[in-house]
């Protein structure tokens, strides 16, 4: 059953992290191109095809013109700070949290993994790649701001290890939802037919949107 489409309205929100330093790209990352698309384009598509609100969280460039900015104070001290950032400007129960370098995740696995989240009463949810946990994306509840703050504050920037502190204070542990599982089971698939192993291709560097755009021509490589 696919998921993808649904409309959350007020009780999820979804938020693009776009405050990295594209050191490795050589320009803005979230304006470089693939396929003649920014990738801020792809990433606010994925989760408005979800059926969310897409803003942005944190941008080193005016990217207003795509998404409402959500201003973050904390910039160079990673994503989290954007994470606190876009907690605090909403009244949505959850959050969604896409980076920008992955343009080539489904909606349908933001869906699935927020359907979770809520089924769950989940305060933060990921997802597990051949016994690998994913940062991102990751589903986060209102509750468990006030401790991502503390974390944030004593300069504990890692995000994986800041949700798993938050999710033990609150007595939620971390749901981590295995891929392999919700794709055998038809619950997440890509529009364009892409395999799950070309999903989580992190689109960081020139060398990676050259294979990011093959992926999607079909040469699969």
């Amino acid at each position: 059953m696919k998921l993808t489409g649904m409309n959350w309205e007020s009780s999820a929100a979804g938020f693009v992290l776009s405050g990295g330093r594209s050191g490795r790209m050589g320009i803005e990352k979230a304006t470089a191109c693939l396929a003649g698309k920014p990738l801020i384009v792809y990433a606010l598509g994925i989760l408005r095809q979800a059926g969310l609100t897409a803003s942005i969280a944190g941008a080193r460039v005016p990217l207003s013109l795509f998404a409402p900015v959500v201003a973050d104070s904390e910039l160079d001290r990673g994503p989290l700070g954007g994470i606190c950032a876009a907690l605090a400007s909403t009244s949505a129960q959850r959050a969604v949290f896409l980076p920008v370098d992955l343009p080539l995740l489904p909606a349908s696995l933001v869906t699935f993994l927020l359907a979770r989240a809520e089924s769950a009463d989940a305060a933060i949810t990921v997802v597990e790649v051949n016994g690998f946990v994913q940062t991102f994306p990751a589903v986060i509840e209102q509750s468990a701001l006030p401790v991502l703050r503390v974390e944030l504050a004593a300069g504990k920037g890692g995000c994986l290890a800041a949700f798993n502190f938050a999710g033990g204070v609150l007595g939620k542990p971390i749901l981590v939802l295995p891929l392999e599982i919700a794709v055998n089971e038809g619950r997440v698939v890509h529009p364009d037919g892409l395999p799950e192993e070309c999903w989580f291709l992190n689109v960081n560097a020139a060398a990676d949107l050259v294979r990011a755009e093959a992926y999607l021509a079909g040469r699969i490589a």
